[in-house]
């Protein structure tokens, strides 16, 4: 792989070496991984697991299926092209990416499927069959959102959140009123649109970002440009190759994995983690960078004098949802699904409340249909067919086969009559994943696959600390911190972090 001759180091690299131990391997630990090593220092990643990659780790099969086990949607390419240009690399040295077209599917009937063209005047012309005068009042919805893709993620999403000093920035005191933190999202929706399949689609992304839509600020609206005017990737081969090239990146600034090892426990003394005790080992370190779950961390991994919160607090926040979630290998092709497909055809409100307000197993849940077989013929056999099947869940509920086959049935039947396919007898491969697994493979808080909801009073330095009140040396990074859930803020969060971390090393010299 060509490097450039540009060195791109963000960190004067330190004379004494200092050592930083990492917790986890998700996008947000490698990410702190490299700018750690990067800089100097000698970093251990240890990961509970037998490979890496945190939630989007990759499954493979003996029958030739290759899945993505966590996220599937590639939005916000230039985050992921500022990642690999800190370290001298371009995106296409390390994988390829495709743009979908369609983005995605929306199926809200039997015969009432919108696709979402790539084309922003394919868009337009989408948005104005559907309700007459929609596709002006697009553009300047998505010149708002533009305006706080702009400053959320030039200036927002890099603030650690340690202080209010963070934000007397001229352009976000400026922009405070249009960025609408104040605004409910789903308030700022409808003075745009009337059409409920338009609403619905432009409310889809909340139901992920963990909150009721007139409960998430209007600031995310900022999603809906990411996702309609900057476009869905596809990286070829799945997430997985984006794991892989963060390894390649972290290895190559000497970055050491130990997997299948546990972090049991943190030892301090005064006012620093002194050593780190795994299920193989004791280390010391100079400092230590948590990327696994914070409240696992917390509670499990602390004495109770170290946490920054105790269990009332974490009781009192809102996680975003849980998933229920079917691996698919299928032994012929399937018509009328694209690469991705939402099943609206139940209303978005009743889920969500059955996920915020009501926490059950939905009633008649929404779920999305990845097929990324239509794109990449590496992930299944010739002919076969590649389905990842998610329905969001409320976080903490009852995890039973009886329930998962319960629903397998039950969305089955909705996807098979909209495919008109019988896709329960061409099944040669099955795999289900729920509450029960996010806890035992990710210490998840109740098993959530989200982290923190993007309510307004989880936002910037509301979310939980990056920093350790009583440890100086105790960082913590990823989904449950700034700037919060989802795979480009999860690779900023590794990067402010790293930070933080090479701050704090560096008074030490």
């Amino acid at each position: 792989m060509r490097l450039y001759q540009k060195s791109t180091s963000l960190f004067a690299k330190k004379n004494a070496i200092s050592s930083v131990a990492v917790i986890g391997s998700g996008f947000a630990a490698l990410s702190a991984a490299s700018y750690l090593a990067q800089a100097g220092c000698t970093v251990d990643v240890y990961e509970k697991n037998g490979s890496i990659g945190g939630r989007a780790r990759y499954l493979t099969t003996t029958n030739g299926y290759t899945f993505d086990m966590g996220p599937s949607w590639y939005w916000m390419p230039e985050v992921f092209e500022k990642f690999f240009a800190d370290f001298g690399y371009e995106v296409p040295q390390l994988y390829q990416l495709e743009q979908l077209d369609p983005g995605f599917s929306v199926v809200y009937g039997k015969n009432d499927v919108i696709n979402i063209p790539a084309n922003f005047k394919g868009l337009c012309d989408l948005f104005e069959s559907i309700e007459a005068g929609s596709s002006e009042k697009l553009k300047l919805f998505l010149d708002g959102a533009s305006y706080k893709y702009k400053i959320g993620m030039e200036k927002l999403v890099y603030k650690p959140g340690l202080s209010l000093f963070e934000f007397a920035d001229k352009d976000l005191i400026k922009g405070l009123f249009k960025l609408e933190v104040f605004n409910s999202f789903s308030k700022h929706i409808r003075r745009y649109f009337k059409d409920p399949r338009l609403i619905a689609l432009m409310e889809f992304p909340v139901l992920f970002l963990g909150a009721m839509p007139e409960e998430t600020p209007a600031l995310y609206s900022l999603m809906n440009y990411a996702g309609l005017k900057l476009g869905t990737w596809y990286p070829e081969g799945g997430f997985g190759t984006v794991i892989d090239a963060m390894r390649t990146v972290a290895e190559k600034q000497g970055v050491n994995f130990y997997t299948n090892e546990s972090v049991t426990k943190l030892n301090a003394a005064g006012k620093l983690v002194n050593e780190v005790v795994t299920t193989k080992q004791s280390k010391q370190y100079d400092g230590v960078i948590a990327g696994a779950d914070y409240n696992h961390v917390e509670s499990k991994l602390l004495e109770s004098r170290y946490r920054n919160y105790n269990e009332k607090y974490w009781e009192s926040r809102v996680m975003a949802p849980s998933s229920l979630i079917f691996y698919l290998g299928l032994n012929r092709k399937v018509a009328k699904l694209q690469h991705h497909n939402l099943f609206f055809d139940a209303g978005l409100q009743q889920h969500a409340v059955e996920i915020y307000k009501e926490p059950k197993w939905p009633s008649k849940p929404l779920f999305y249909v990845c097929c990324p077989s239509k794109t990449d013929a590496t992930v299944a056999p010739e002919g076969h067919e590649n389905l990842f099947v998610l329905m969001p869940l409320a976080p903490g509920a009852d995890d039973t086969e009886a329930l998962r086959k319960q629903y397998f049935d039950l969305i089955m039947s909705r996807l098979e009559k909209h495919t008109d396919t019988n896709i329960r007898t061409s099944i040669d491969y099955k795999k289900s994943y729920c509450v029960n697994d996010f806890v035992a493979d990710y210490n998840s808080f109740k098993g959530n696959a989200y982290g923190l909801a993007n309510t307004l009073m989880q936002t910037a330095n509301l979310k939980p600390s990056i920093k350790n009140k009583h440890l100086d040396n105790l960082f913590y990074t990823g989904q449950l911190t700034v700037p919060g859930p989802g795979v480009p803020p999860s690779i900023i969060s590794g990067k402010v972090a790293a930070q933080q971390m090479i701050k704090y090393l560096n008074k030490l010299s």
